[in-house]
């Protein structure tokens, strides 16, 4: 198996990116795994060296040139064809790498995924997605989270397939309760696209629908997958998200609270594209680096997006 990373990408690349494989590498030491890094040689080169990492783990793809965060995504991808993102997802259509990892231009990832790879047949739209920490220690999903600012009810009841059928393999849940979010508990609440998306969810053998989720419910066990449109998730992200700085700056010490580190849980897959690509955040650091790889490796250990795709041509 091949796993490709950017180790150019993010406020704190390179070193932490190489820390974060080091650390990969020590605490699962998984046997036929090799990681293809893409960057700067010589500055990689005397980083490996100086924090030990085991040679016969990885390859280094030299690339000469970095998508920078403020740049567009598209005008990037076609100027810079020699940066650490570009090359990746060339290995990654081209069948070199199994899956690849980022976390730099977050625009120019989803717009490399979106173009560079195939999108499963009979997908509407690709989603991203993002773990929810719940207060009974089990693991929900919310999708989507930003890449779809406005979306269709068709799209709404494939993202509920796409999200039950990556909480089953990857987070282990047998059959994942699906919730859409909305204002209120009670079918026919909501707004055009609550009221639309309602039946077919409903009317979805596919998955396990147990109707809709109101904001007090996103952290309790009422729904392991919950779906929304991008514009509403990306603010339940970010709220998430400001739960665990909040705690740190009040020097909370909270074992609930501090499962809201988004490291914990590396990046965001894509899913809905043929190829496993991981979205880190832009201030990642070792942790989130490992647990991006470790995520990375349980999709193509799972096949989970031949899974999806599966799943997509039921319905």
């Amino acid at each position: 198996m091949n796993i490709g990373l950017d180790m150019m990408g993010g406020d704190f690349a390179p070193i932490e990116a190489v820390k974060g494989v080091k650390q990969y590498l020590l605490e699962q030491n998984f046997e036929g795994l090799s990681l293809i890094l893409f960057g700067d040689e010589p500055q990689l080169t005397a980083l490996l060296i100086e924090y030990d990492v085991p040679k016969d783990k990885y390859k280094v793809v030299a690339t000469t040139q970095i998508i920078d965060m403020n740049e567009h995504p598209t005008k990037a991808l076609k100027e810079k064809t020699n940066s650490s993102i570009s090359v990746g997802f060339q290995y990654l259509a081209t069948g070199k790498i199994d899956a690849f990892i980022s976390a730099g231009n977050t625009g120019a990832m989803l717009v490399g995924a979106m173009f560079s790879l195939k999108t499963v047949e009979g997908v509407l739209r690709p989603t991203i997605s993002s773990v929810i920490p719940k207060q009974d220690g089990s693991t929900g999903l919310l999708l989507d989270v930003g890449l779809n600012a406005d979306c269709k009810p068709e799209q709404l009841n494939q993202f509920a397939v796409m999200g039950s059928v990556f909480s089953k393999y990857i987070f282990g849940v047998d059959d994942p309760k699906v919730g859409l979010i909305n204002v209120g508990e009670e079918e026919g609440k909501g707004n055009i696209l609550a009221q639309a998306a309602y039946p077919l969810l409903k009317e979805n053998s596919a998955i396990n629908f147990v109707g809709n989720v109101e904001g007090r419910d996103v952290f309790n066990d009422k729904a392991d997958v919950m779906v929304c449109e991008g514009f509403t998730g990306n603010v339940i992200l970010k709220l998430a998200e400001s739960v665990y700085d909040i705690a740190q700056n009040q020097k909370v010490d909270n074992p609930y609270l501090n499962r809201f580190n988004f490291e914990i849980y590396g990046g965001t897959p894509v899913l809905g594209v043929e190829k496993p690509v991981i979205i880190g955040h832009g201030i990642s650091h070792a942790t989130a680096f490992s647990n991006m790889v470790d995520v990375a490796v349980k999709m193509v250990n799972t096949d989970v997006l031949g899974k999806v795709k599966e799943a997509i041509q039921k319905i």
